[in-house]
């Protein structure tokens, strides 16, 4: 699917917030609306959060990253959801190939972690080449454990 990864704004916020309310990751982490609005308006403040749109700039997805958000030094993938309607078209890996373009015009090395729920993406973060480097028991939420994961640049 054609796509255009577009700075974010808050005339999209709706959109990420529909993105979130129908994933796991959403489920999990941002089930509170209130927190979840804030944390994205925060984001969008911050110019974090980059959105995938289509020809008739519709959100079709959103990623959120820290340039300096691990160890105040390396990239840091916050956050990466597609609206349920999109998924399954290359999106979510079109954002990361993005976060990675991005970053590596800069930086040696980009961070993420993966919640040990969600197994497909750690698949597809391991095969396009990201590496785990560590595991952290309860980072977000108590009883979910999840795994540190670094891509170096090529």
């Amino acid at each position: 699917m054609e796509i255009e990864i577009i700075k974010g704004s808050l005339d999209y916020l709706e959109g990420c917030e529909e993105a979130l309310d129908h994933s796991e990751l959403g489920d999990k982490y941002f089930s509170d609306k209130e927190f979840t609005r804030k944390a994205l308006e925060e984001g969008f403040e911050k110019d974090e959060i980059f959105i995938a749109v289509d020809k008739n700039k519709k959100c079709l997805g959103f990623i959120w990253f820290i340039m300096n958000g691990i160890f105040h030094s390396f990239p840091y993938l916050h956050v990466i959801a597609v609206n349920e309607e999109s998924r399954g078209q290359g999106i979510g890996k079109q954002l990361l190939i993005f976060f990675e373009d991005y970053c590596f015009k800069t930086c040696s090395k980009v961070f993420l972690v993966v919640a040990d729920f969600n197994p497909d993406a750690k698949r597809l973060y391991e095969s396009i080449g990201y590496i785990e480097v560590g595991v952290i028991p309860g980072l977000y939420r108590e009883g979910i454990t999840e795994q540190l994961m670094m891509k170096l640049r090529e």
